[in-house]
């Protein structure tokens, strides 16, 4: 299928204004609730947090989105993605840090753990791609499916049996290299800010560092942007195959992006989600395969 949707990374980036979950009001926490037991993920995603900045625009595109988000062709739909993204990034040959962990002292029953956080983002960044390629396709005028008819799934599994809640390894968490460690993630992506995915899995820093160590040279080189292009590609064709009960529109998605701010302003937003996450899902695919080539079953 041709697809209708470059890829495109706004210049200069804007400025984002995530609403973190704990800062969101009672009627806007019970949204944050609902979207993340739709997608059936343990965390707000940094996507979502920053949609919601724009109230009416997010009720909309959630309101749109909440009953395909817990549906059976939503599932398959990531559950592709997700494979397309692990085949794809496997040409930039990942090595296995399984021995090097094992030199640190680490466990198997330790890299067992950090394999499954991984996981968690491996899965669950699924969805927000599909959620961020939906917005962006809607708010440049592209129609959706005309499709209406889908296969509830309620409740919606989790997408990994990982942990229930998410501990961050937050800036001022951190040490010094842990600082200057995300100072070159920021770097290397061009994005002012840190994911989750990281944030999370540098709770293990002599981990975390080894994992980043190996990827960044394959995020510079020539063979890292057409895989993030064509996860990107895939994306946009399972979001535009996606069935659309609510009958979700352009007009009333950029209508309920007026009432917050200007179209160009949440466009710019969203297009810089759903330019990022095509690479963040390429990046969380190398890391489980940093951890699933040479690992051991337990002596």
């Amino acid at each position: 299928m041709q697809h209708p949707l470059p890829r495109l990374k706004p210049s200069p980036i804007p400025v984002i204004h995530p609403i973190p979950e704990y800062a969101a009001d009672e009627r806007l926490a019970q949204v944050y609730e609902d979207t993340k037991s739709a997608l059936g993920v343990p965390w707000m995603g940094v996507v979502t947090m920053a949609f919601a900045h724009y109230r009416n625009f997010y009720a909309v595109l959630w309101g749109g989105m909440g009953k395909v988000a817990a549906s059976r062709e939503f599932a398959d739909a990531c559950a592709d993605l997700q494979a397309f993204a692990e085949r794809e990034t496997a040409a930039l040959k990942p090595e296995s840090l399984v021995q090097t962990l094992t030199e640190h002292g680490y466990g198997n029953r330790e890299i067992d753990e950090i394999r499954a956080m991984v996981e968690v983002f491996a899965a669950g960044n699924m969805p927000y791609i599909l959620i961020a390629a939906t917005a962006r396709l809607l708010l440049e005028g592209h129609a959706l499916s005309t499709t209406s008819g889908l296969t509830p799934l309620e409740p919606r599994a989790p997408v990994h049996d990982g942990p229930k809640r998410l501990t961050l390894m937050e800036a001022h968490h951190a040490d010094a290299p842990t600082v200057q460690l995300y100072a070159d993630i920021r770097e290397t992506l061009g994005l002012p800010f840190v994911n989750t995915d990281y944030r999370a899995l540098a709770r293990w820093p002599s981990y975390f560092t080894a994992a980043w160590n190996g990827l960044k040279p394959k995020i510079v080189s020539d063979a890292y942007e057409p895989i993030a292009a064509a996860i990107h590609q895939h994306a946009v064709e399972l979001a535009l195959s996606l069935p659309n009960p609510r009958g979700l529109t352009p007009e009333v998605l950029r209508k309920a992006a007026t009432d917050d701010a200007s179209v160009s302003e949440v466009l710019d937003v969203v297009r810089l989600f759903q330019w990022l996450l095509p690479g963040l899902a390429a990046n969380v695919a190398y890391f489980k395969s940093q951890l699933t080539l040479g690992l051991m079953p337990d002596q």
